[in-house]
Order: C-alpha cells, then structure tokens, then sequence
C-alpha cells in the first residue's frame, strides 16, 4: 500500500509513536518487517498516511487510541539498557519499572554503565521532539575520571573536539573536585553523540570511571533514588516545552473539577410584563 492509496493524515509512524506503542524509529522497523497492516493489507512504507488509527492493527492487535502525552523522570541504575529487548539477554530498563506506569519509550539513552537522570514518556512524538539535538538542551553530567586533569585541557573543549574523525560540538567541562589521581568534574554538551563524554575523555587521557546525568534541559534528577520514578505535573510540562506539546496527544478538555465540560444551556427569557 502506498502514499497515494490512503486518505490524507500524519505518517503512520507518527500515529504508532503517539499511541504509546514504540518510536517513531521502531514503528519504520516494524513496517520494513511486514508487522504493520492498514484495513487488514501489510504496508512496506513509513510513508504511509493515516487519517482513522483503528484501521491500523500491529502483530495482528488494534492500534490502541492517542493518550494524553505523560512525561517521567526515571533514576536510571547502572547495569540496565536502555532498550526494551536486548540481544544479549541483558536487564533492560524497562524490565524495572512500575506495572502502572504502562507502556513508555526513552528521550534518548543512557549507556549500560552509565546512571542517573533519563526521562520515559507514553507518546513517541513527544520523545523525538525532545531528543533533537536542534532544540539545543543541555545535559549536564557528574563525571569521576582518573588521571592528569587539568583546567587548560578542559578549556580546549569548548571550542568542540575530533576524535577518530568524529566531530564533538562544545564541551564545557571544569573540575568539580580532586582527590590524587581522581578528580569529579562537571560536564554540559548539547549534542550527545553515542558514548561522546567516554571517547573524549579517552582522549584526553582520562578514565571514566563513573557517569551520572543530573539535567536534561530543564528537568533535574534532584532527590530521586536509584531506580525511582516521578511523573512530571502537566502543568510543568505546558511551562517547560511549551510548542513540543504540538506533537503529542492533546488531553481531553475538562473543567476545573476534572470533570468533562458539560454543554451550557440557552437561558429562559423572563416573561414579559404588561403595564396594567
């Protein structure tokens, strides 16, 4: 099934992605797969547009309806992936959570060892809206090297740095602390390039011993524990994306009291009186 033989809508990745069911990037799998079928015919496109989500069913179910878009900050362990299957057999993120928050997908990744702050969210849209690297949020590492570390050499980053002919954007990195040969710095990048702050320190001549995200943009870890999860209040999520909300799904109107608005009715003219 082509672009041309459905009615006009979004892209069926983006419908699979606001659904809470995978990524945008996951849904283009499926698809090349053969997993995916519009009114009971398997689709071999991305491209495809969809204007009525129940005609879509995935590994034979029904597309679930668009939810109201949730956000979570997650206190990532070491030791888990940032996936939902691995090859490997590995402990995954995903494996960890709380039955009620549902079905969620990851802003980005957070490496095996790697720990800390990493945000889970039920609508995929809204998850590549916030991993692009154009919207130029900064994430902000605690990093524990060993080695030399120097003010000077971390300087140097700022003007970005190549390693292995791939090309880092500004780092801006300073020594938080030192203890002999270990030192713990605070790192912030942009870009976020896989495994970028572990090669450039490598290349430094530094070890990385420790890696823990504390912000993302405007969400912090603050006191969250190991393996904990806060769902971020929707008031605080319209205040810090704002437009990015565009692309998730829009939560029913209700009225103050929760309740949806029920429809107002036309007033009654009083009668009119007569002038005796």
């Amino acid at each position: 099934m082509s672009e041309t033989s459905t009615a006009k809508g979004e892209r069926i990745a983006k419908v699979m992605a606001r659904a809470g069911l995978c990524s945008r990037r996951d849904a283009e799998r499926w698809i090349r797969d053969g997993r995916v079928k519009v009114n009971g015919q398997v689709i071999d496109t991305p491209a495809t547009l969809i204007s009525d989500p129940t005609a879509v069913e995935v590994d034979g179910k029904a597309l679930s309806a668009p939810q109201e878009a949730r956000l979570y900050r997650y206190h990532k362990p070491p030791g888990l992936v940032t996936s939902h299957k691995d090859d490997q057999g590995r402990p995954t993120v995903f494996d960890n959570l709380p039955a009620g928050i549902g079905r969620v997908v990851s802003v980005g990744r957070l490496d095996l060892n790697s720990e800390g702050l990493l945000l889970l969210t039920n609508d995929g849209g809204l998850a590549r809206e916030l991993e692009l690297p154009s919207n130029g949020w900064t994430r902000t590492y605690r990093v524990r090297v060993f080695g030399h570390v120097t003010e000077d050499m971390l300087a140097d980053l700022k003007g970005g740095a190549e390693v292995d002919g791939v090309k880092y954007a500004n780092i801006d990195a300073r020594i938080e602390k030192k203890t002999g040969r270990n030192a713990w710095l605070i790192v912030s990048l942009t870009e976020g390039k896989n495994r970028e702050i572990r090669r450039v320190m490598e290349h430094l001549g530094l070890q990385v011993n420790r890696l823990v995200r504390t912000h993302y943009g405007p969400f912090r870890l603050d006191g969250l524990e190991r393996g904990d999860t806060a769902q971020v209040p929707r008031r605080q999520m319209i205040d810090q994306l704002g437009g990015k909300l565009d692309s998730a799904a829009a939560p029913p109107k209700t009225s103050k009291k929760g309740w949806a608005k029920a429809k107002t009715k036309p007033r009654k003219k009083a009668p009119h009186k007569t002038k005796s």
